[in-house]
């Protein structure tokens, strides 16, 4: 029996002696199709006994996008003059990782054969046993589709088939199709055997190592020696070549990797195969290389194709690769580490002594990168670290050194911090073995190259090392190497420690990119794609660039590092010249108050003070005037703001000083002098010196500002919530301040807080993992049991509050260092809404945190005001390159919310048939006079006040009163006597009676009507519109824009030539008439810009200032001449209204249409008409509608 055909995988024979229908992958953790020796797919994949290093191996192969059957092909195997054909195969199963084998009814491996093209034939297939899920795979011995034989275990065994037939050619095809689960299949040492029947078709030829592993020796060369068997057919003479490949290079052989061609003589069986390796000093690690066989002379088949050799070190030191310092883990295997059981207050845990050699990529000033110039082509393992020095290494980029010294795992600010440790060499003796070497390839970390995981940190707490889907094993497979971090852009800004976050590929792909270009958290992602720039001088010096988010920084060379919480790009190059800026702008509010719309905002000011001596100079780099811009433009000056970080008068000078009113004034004064209104403060008096954490000294709290013209603090409200004593939910922390607000006829009650914060807390690619499933553990979420407590205390407050008073309006706003999503927020949720959640979750941000925008302030309210409410997280800050001069590090909140005028029924307040006094309430009242000469006084609020019979004084005092010295109905009056009518404050409307009454607006914008006799009307202070009605009225603007109303005297189908209304604003006079008779009435006019005329044909005629008048239209024909007696003494007639001047038409200029256009003289301002026909000047009546 002669071996016709031998496959071992011993070396890559992919696309030569055999083909895969997809080209071979892992992902290095459970879906894989490759030739491999196990260390490249999974970490806990065990097989055993294969016949040498490599197999081929096959699990969950539709994991990639492939379809879910693959196949493995030999094809052209010369099977000429051999019977008796057989195949056998090494097959194995990984049945210990997880405790069941994963084999469903689908899943099977099956072995094919075709003869000269004759059309496959089962020949050997694996299947589950067709009654069990997750079942071990058998051998399905009638290939009916279920395993009936003998099963698969984790050794590998023989399995065998016969091949029926002869011929020249024959085609092996293995088809694979495991999908779902971790199923899988390891195959080596493919057999296939046969009865020789003479002739070359039956030689073949075989290479084996015989005396090819030893050492080299220190100069000269050494033999190492391979035979070449010849097997079968030996007649005739034949060639075969061979040549070396490997991790040996040509310097070791003497400056050429050997090839060559072995002959055999006819009959000769054997050949040696001598490679000459040449001797050194030179202290390397082992190196493995192959001698591999191809293109025999003639039909021979090559059974074994190749051997392997290995030259072992005997130059001292055993060198040990960096990539094996590393290891597929997160600490070196050279180093003993459990993060659950670590050491305290260590900063180093050191381990073996190793020697490795690399080429230095970056020297510091403490140390260097050292990089294997090859590495080991796993993603897994870095091929890099850190050699620590302690001072100036003396060693120079390009540098090829050979490093001695102790392994280490080094925990940035000690084990205490939580963080990860890096790998380096401690206590290094260095050899230089050559200088002017190329730096490797820096790894390409974006589209193209290595892509980092977009969600998942790690989810196993370190249980396995997944560097293709957890982002703690992606940073730390590529520890100290180059990389060039591709088209980066900024999510957020430059801090104060001069780092950069970014992400690559300008975004694509990442999650939670906000429409302004910030990276947010949510839930369950807490953004492991970003990429730390972050500035060295040691390593690099050059201007590190000032930007903000959004800005691209394009493609980022340098070496990974890790320091406090982050793994780092420390750039190697200087990249400023790429950076592009998207020249984002603070962002504006849409949100504004109204007459029924209450405003509140939220703002951590950031220590702010008033003092410049204390070591910080909030005045003189103009946080005040920046935060008073910020309230005035962006937050469009809200109602009520709720303040954090509010500093004492003396800032962090720690002497006793606790009141922080002039802080407060301070920023009141600079609001006020930027243009805006004119603030109140609330402070909170409530706290003790040194008790509210914070910068020492400091005495930060919370306090209040609010607009007085917009609400009334209610008296006596202000409060806090419990106390700073020991023991107390707000021991060493900030008192939430309450107050309440009168706005439009309601109180709302606003409590401001700044919860503990969430210092001490784990770093978030850090030893404690899951991140983001740990966010209710106190050691991973600092301080989060004093925010519980806090928010409880809240909570009890507003719920007390709400039992009270089911329908109360509550609004609880602040900095509370906590994420919607977490315990704190979801307690005050129990009676409250938060807003945050109103908004997109990419929009969801008060703050930046190390590349991680994210909500710590929030604004939540009660049932009672949620319907409705608008909210706004204004980016003003955040995203900002983090300088002096910046306001703040948190962005402000704003919230509008609907308050309706409550309906409050009047008070009914009747007066008798005599003379009354009578006084309103200070509520909406409704007072009838009655008989009598009344005096009625209405006081507060708006008030509906009826005199009724007799002649009666009327006060409405503040509030938008109607007023009528009969009664309010606008024609019917009774036969009263005089009555004085004074508006006070507020838009009043006033009617007078039919008698000669004295009518006062006094403030605001009022409407006063004289209704019938000869009345006394004054406007006062405000625009007022005064309409006398019939009779001989006086009327007096006073301050404002006043208009003098004749619109309604003629509305009833007059169509009479009489005029409606002839009126001179220069002299003061009016005369008017609702009939056809005669313009019977004269009132004196005075302080009064504007006119509203009548429905008749009317003369109007202004004065030097600007005027409006009003022609009104007409009712009825428009062919009725009305003859009028101008200003020069000439009579003219017109068919509709006219106005005025004196002068010709050139002396005046005109602009607008027919129906509303300007007139503008030397004397007489500019006037705006509407709806007038005709002018008259000194040069003639002209017709409007042929001026425009």
């Amino acid at each position: 029996m002669a071996t016709v055909f031998t496959e071992t995988f011993e070396t890559d024979g992919n696309g030569t002696r055999y083909t895969t229908s997809i080209p071979e992958f892992t992902d290095g953790f459970s879906d894989f199709f490759i030739r491999t020796d196990g260390s490249n797919i999974i970490s806990s994949y065990n097989v055993f006994n294969s016949e040498g290093s490599f197999y081929f191996a096959a699990q969950d192969i539709d994991g990639e996008g492939a379809a879910s059957q693959q196949t493995l092909t030999f094809s052209g195997i010369d099977i000429t003059g051999f019977t008796n054909l057989n195949l056998s195969t090494l097959l194995a199963e990984d049945d210990a990782s997880d405790g069941n084998q994963d084999w469903d009814a689908p899943d099977f491996v099956s072995f094919e054969y075709q003869i000269d093209s004759s059309g496959f034939t089962n020949l050997l297939a694996i299947e589950n046993d067709g009654s069990t899920f997750n079942s071990a795979p058998f051998r399905d011995t009638d290939f009916d589709g279920t395993g009936d034989g003998t099963e698969v275990t984790e050794v590998f065994s023989t399995f065998s088939g016969a091949i029926a037939g002869t011929g020249s050619i024959l085609d092996l095809r293995i088809t694979f199709d495991l999908d779902s689960g971790d199923e899988d299949i390891a195959i080596d040492n493919i057999q296939i055997t046969g009865d020789s029947g003479g002739g070359g078709g039956g030689t073949t030829l075989s290479i084996a190592a015989t005396d090819a592993n030893k050492t080299e020796g220190d100069a000269g060369t050494t033999p190492f020696t391979f035979t070449v068997t010849r097997s079968g057919d030996t007649t005739g003479t034949t060639s075969v070549d061979f040549a070396v490949s490997g991790d040996a290079d040509a310097a070791d052989f003497g400056g050429t990797l050997p090839s060559g061609t072995v002959n055999f003589a006819d009959g000769e069986t054997s050949q040696v195969v001598t490679v000459d390796v040449s001797g050194d000093t030179d202290s390397e690690p082992d190196e493995n290389f192959t001698v591999t066989l191809s293109n025999p002379s003639g039909d021979e088949t090559i059974t074994t194709a190749s051997a392997n050799g290995t030259i072992e070190n005997d130059d001292g030191v055993a060198i040990t690769p960096i990539y094996d310092i590393q290891g597929a883990r997160q600490t070196s295997p050279f180093v003993t580490v459990d993060f659950n059981n670590l050491p305290a207050n260590t900063f180093s845990i050191t381990g073996d002594s190793v020697a490795t050699t690399g080429i230095v990529t970056a020297v510091d000033s403490n140390g260097f990168y050292l990089q294997d110039p090859i590495g080991d082509g796993d993603i897994a393992t870095s091929d890099a670290l850190f050699v620590f020095t302690g001072s100036n290494p003396n060693v120079s980029v390009g540098d090829a050194l050979q490093v001695e010294g102790t392994v280490a795992e080094f925990f940035p600010g000690d084990t205490d911090t939580r963080n990860l440790p890096t790998t380096q060499i401690s206590s290094p003796t260095i050899t230089t073995l050559s200088t002017g070497n190329a730096v490797p390839d820096a790894v390409i970390i974006g589209s193209g190259g290595r892509v980092p995981p977009t969600e998942n940190i790690d989810d196993d707490a370190f249980a396995s090392f997944d560097p293709t889907t957890d982002g703690i094993d992606f940073f730390e497979s590529l520890e100290a190497m180059r990389v060039t971090a591709q088209d980066t852009v900024a999510i957020a800004p430059t801090n104060r420690f001069g780092e950069i976050f970014t992400v690559v590929d300008n975004g694509v792909g990442a999650t939670g990119i906000s429409d302004r270009g910030t990276l947010n958290i949510s839930p369950d992602d807490f953004n492991p794609e970003k990429v730390q720039i972050d500035e060295d001088s040691g390593v690099f010096d050059f201007d590190f660039p000032t930007v903000d988010t959004g800005d691209s920084l394009g493609d980022v060379t340098g070496v990974i590092s890790y320091s406090f919480g982050n793994f780092e790009i420390i750039p190697t190059e200087d990249f400023t010249s790429n950076i592009t800026s998207a020249n984002l702008q603070p962002e504006v509010s849409s949100i504004v108050g109204s007459s029924d719309q209450l405003t509140v905002a939220s703002y951590n000011v950031l220590n702010l003070d008033p003092n410049d001596n204390d070591g910080d100079t909030d005045v003189a780099d103009g946080r005040f005037d920046t935060i008073a811009s910020q309230i005035i433009n962006n937050l469009n000056t809200p109602d009520v703001i709720g303040l954090q970080e509010v500093q004492d008068n003396n800032g962090s000078v720690n002497d006793g000083t606790v009141a922080a009113d002039q802080t407060l004034q301070t920023l009141i004064d600079a609001i006020a002098d930027a243009g805006g209104p004119e603030y109140e403060f609330i402070d909170n008096t409530f706290i003790t010196d040194g008790a509210s954490g914070g910068q020492p000294g400091g005495n930060i709290r919370t306090a209040f500002l609010y607009n007085p013209a917009r609400v009334d603090l209610v008296e006596g409200s202000v409060q806090p919530i419990g106390d700073q004593s020991s023991g107390s939910a707000f021991e060493g922390a900030r008192l939430p301040l309450v107050a309440d607000f009168e706005f439009n006829g309601q109180e709302v009650t606003v409590i401001s807080n700044h919860f503990s914060s969430k210092g001490g807390s784990a770093p978030i690619l850090g030893i404690e993992q899951p991140f983001d499933e740990r966010q209710e553990d106190v050691t991973v979420n600092g301080s989060l049991d004093e925010r519980q407590a806090q928010a409880n205390a809240v909570n009890d407050f507003v719920a007390n509050t709400l039992n009270a008073d089911p329908d109360a309006n509550i609004v609880a706003l602040g900095d509370f260092n906590e994420f919607e999503f977490v315990s704190p927020l979801e307690i005050l949720e129990q009676n409250l809404t938060n807003l945050t959640e109103t908004l997109p979750e990419n929009e969801r941000y008060s703050f930046i945190f190390q590349g991680n925008s994210q909500s710590l302030d929030h604004i939540l309210v009660s049932d009672s005001l949620d319907e409705g409410a608008e909210f706004d997280v204004v980016q003003v800050n955040s995203e900002f390159a983090e300088t002096e001069q910046r306001a703040s590090d948190h962005d402000p909140l704003v919230a509008r919310l609907t308050l309706e005028t409550p309906v409050v029924e009047p008070n009914i307040i009747e007066g008798t048939r005599n003379a009354d006094n009578i006084t309103g309430t200070r509520n909406p009242d409704f007072i009838t006079g009655n008989n009598g000469d009344d005096t009625i006084n209405g006081r507060g609020d708006n008030d509906t006040i009826e005199g009724g019979r007799g002649g009666d004084d009327i006060r409405g005092a503040a509030g938008d009163d109607v007023l009528a010295a009969d009664r309010v109905d606008r024609f019917d009056d009774f036969d009263g006597t005089f009555s004085r009518l004074r508006g006070g404050s507020g838009d009043d409307t006033i009617f007078g009676g039919s008698k000669d009454d004295i009518i006062n607006g006094q403030a605001d914008d009022d409407l006063l009507l004289g209704k019938g006799g000869h009345d006394l009307i004054i406007g006062n202070a405000g625009d007022d519109t005064l309409n006398g009605g019939v009779g001989n009225d006086t009327l007096r603007g006073g301050d404002g824009t006043d208009t003098a109303d004749y619109s309604d005297l003629v509305i009833k189908g007059v169509f009479g030539t009489v005029a409606g209304l002839d009126i001179n604003l220069d002299r003061g006079r009016a005369s008017h008439s609702s009939t056809n008779n005669a313009l019977t009435w004269m009132d004196v006019v005075t302080n009064v810009e504007n006119v509203l005329g009548t429905q008749r044909n009317d003369r109007l005629i202004g004065d030097e200032k600007d005027n409006l008048l009003d022609g009104q239209g007409e009712v009825g024909r428009n062919d009725r001449q009305t003859t009028f007696e101008g200003l020069d003494g000439t009579t003219y007639n017109v068919t509709a209204d006219v106005v005025e001047y004196q002068g010709n038409l050139a002396d005046f200029s005109l602009a607008g249409t027919a129906d509303n256009f300007t007139v503008t003289g030397s004397n007489t301002g500019t006037d705006t008409l509407t709806d007038i026909e005709f002018l008259k000047f000194d040069d003639g009546v002209f017709a409007t509608s042929d001026l425009f």
